[in-house]
């Protein structure tokens, strides 16, 4: 597939207004110019706006590999339309060798390092633009993060999905490995056959094949404008791929020339468009972190309540892992999420006059795009799988400030019995290995979240093994941590306020009866007031192991989940936007 920017081949760029100004123009920068020169860069080169190129490029896991080519593509792109590109990298820490470990409080943290690593070198080098290229999952919100927060023009790009793997007949994923754990520890499978399923399951580059979190945010990514139409699809290893990195290079110089940033993208109605393609999809819950989070960097009012709103009102219309039957790659065979938002779009579940990184608007983008006949991967809206979102919100006395459940696939949306209470994840995990549960317990794990993990580690291990138990759908799982985008099965996440804060979660004793109704939004905890003052009043902080380092800082800072655990105030509070200076 080819794509064609419609930037003019080499324009001009009036530096005047431009932040690359200040180490580029005038006898003050000579000393800057001098490092420039010592790059081999060439004065025409210095002349031109300075786009920065960020990867989250690394060997920690096949989400990231890739990204290195493609960032030399997009820079290419850059380079055509009369840019300068910079490359630089920042970190990622991927979930799926984080999970189940203490590891994992590592991953929602580097989402904002990412966010603030992408901040300073843009402002420390002045550069005009940023070209994002990302694969793990909290690479993708961490760079959209900053897209916003430095509000200079803005294209993002996904470095694609894994291919699926093939084992007795089924494509596989790596869901399907963390399952197979738990069919080995309920017996069903044996040592040799979960070597067999782990050595098959991911076959190429790329991020996790369903719609986990990275798929879901790349989603995110088209419906909310950032990133070109269609740049979501192709999977990691298609070369297809670099005609988008191309192009998003080209379309960053568009977006420079005609004035357009991330705050004239990201606005209310493209940030519900957003909301509206995860609940369509069934996405990962994470969403409801990272909307709220990208909203705070516009200074939009978007909370998880907001989010679950879009999200009861939206219908369900894509069958994807885990809760329905595709991978991503089947998804990009279909037409990708542009099929999705067209059906969204003709349903009135859109708003089709948001602008995006095309400079046209959504609807523009998706105006020749047909739901394919013939393909049980996206439905119309008529036809919808569930009238209501593959994901829900929920509040409750449990949960005052929210919670948020993945309802896609699930058989039975109400669910109540008592309470199994751990005060963090590998104590749950090993009782769920060692089978130390029964039929018809809620599994409360608490202490993990922002504050308290902290960090909010994701639950992934636990789920799978439950899953892979055959125990799935008939105990529930409630927890101030968070679920993985891959996790199934009634998991409630982002209850607050956390545990840590007092929340009514650090109040739950082992029996009391927990009761769920995920139609009609509401997680209780069936207790008398009277005894739940009285252990309030009992209750006493608990201090955790981590009391210096980046874990400490994080803990001081974070807000709530229901605000997208952020760690700062957001553009309410800014006295300048970096894109002005």
């Amino acid at each position: 597939m080819t794509v064609k920017s419609k930037s003019t081949p080499n324009p001009k760029f009036d530096k005047a207004k431009l932040p690359s100004r200040h180490v580029s123009v005038g006898p003050t920068s000579a000393p800057h110019r001098a490092f420039y020169y010592a790059m081999g860069m060439t004065e025409k080169e210095i002349k031109q706006p300075f786009i920065g190129v960020a990867t989250t490029w690394n060997e920690a896991a096949p989400c990231n590999i890739a990204l290195a080519r493609q960032a030399q593509v997009a820079k290419r792109g850059v380079k055509a339309a009369g840019g300068t590109p910079r490359e630089f990298c920042t970190i990622t820490v991927t979930d799926g060798i984080a999970m189940g470990h203490a590891g994992m409080k590592s991953s929602l943290v580097s989402r904002e390092v990412i966010a603030d690593s992408v901040e300073l070198t843009m402002r420390g080098h002045c550069y005009d633009a940023l070209v994002g290229i990302a694969g793990c999952d909290k690479s993708l919100p961490g760079l959209m993060m900053a897209m916003v927060r430095l509000n200079v023009p803005s294209v993002f790009l996904y470095g694609g999905s894994i291919l699926p793997g093939r084992y007795k007949g089924k494509d596989m994923t790596i869901v399907e490995v963390f399952e197979g754990v738990g069919q080995h520890s309920a017996g069903k499978i044996d040592d040799q056959e979960l070597r067999e399923i782990e050595m098959v399951s991911c076959p190429s580059a790329g991020s996790c094949g369903g719609q986990y979190t990275a798929n879901t945010m790349a989603c995110v990514s088209e419906a909310i404008g950032l990133a070109l139409p269609g740049s979501s699809g192709p999977p990691a290893p298609y070369d297809g791929r670099d005609s988008f990195a191309e192009a998003s290079g080209q379309a960053v110089m568009e977006l420079i020339r005609r004035g357009i940033r991330p705050r004239d993208i990201v606005t209310l109605k493209a940030l519900e468009n957003a909301a509206a393609v995860v609940a369509a999809t069934g996405g990962s819950t994470n969403a409801a972190l990272h909307l709220p989070a990208i909203a705070n960097e516009a200074g939009i009012k978007f909370d998880l309540f907001d989010v679950a709103a879009i999200f009861r009102r939206t219908p369900y219309i894509a069958s994807l892992r885990p809760g329905g039957k595709y991978t991503a790659k089947d998804l990009h065979d279909v037409g990708g999420v542009s099929v999705v938002i067209k059906a969204l779009l003709d349903a009135g579940y859109i708003h089709g006059d948001c602008m995006t990184a095309s400079g046209k608007t959504i609807a523009e983008n998706v105006r020749d795009v047909k739901i394919p006949a013939g393909q049980d991967v996206v439905f119309p809206v008529k036809k919808a799988i569930s009238k209501t979102g593959g994901v829900v919100g929920l509040k409750g006395s449990l949960a005052p400030d929210g919670a948020i459940v993945k309802i896609a696939g699930l058989k039975r949306l109400q669910f109540s019995g008592p309470a199994r209470v751990f005060d963090c994840e590998e104590d749950a995990l090993t009782a769920v290995l060692t089978h130390k549960f029964k039929e018809g317990d809620v599994l409360v794990i608490r202490y993990e979240g922002p504050k308290g993990g902290p960090g909010m580690r994701e639950m992934l291990s636990t789920t799978s093994a439950l899953y892979g138990q055959g125990m799935g759908e008939k105990v529930a799982l409630v927890t101030d941590g968070r679920f993985s985008g891959g996790t199934r099965g009634f998991s409630i996440g982002h209850v607050g306020p956390e545990a840590a804060t007092g929340g009514p979660i650090a109040l739950v004793k082992d029996g009391d009866t927990i009761s769920i109704d995920a139609e009609k939004g509401t997680v209780d905890i069936v207790v008398p007031k009277a005894e739940m003052e009285k252990r309030r009043k009992a209750w006493k902080p608990r201090a955790h192991d981590f009391q210096s380092g980046t874990l400490w800082k994080y803990a001081q800072t974070v807000g709530t989940a229901r605000l997208g655990a952020v760690t700062h105030p957001g553009a309410w509070s800014e006295t300048h936007v970096f894109g002005d200076i």
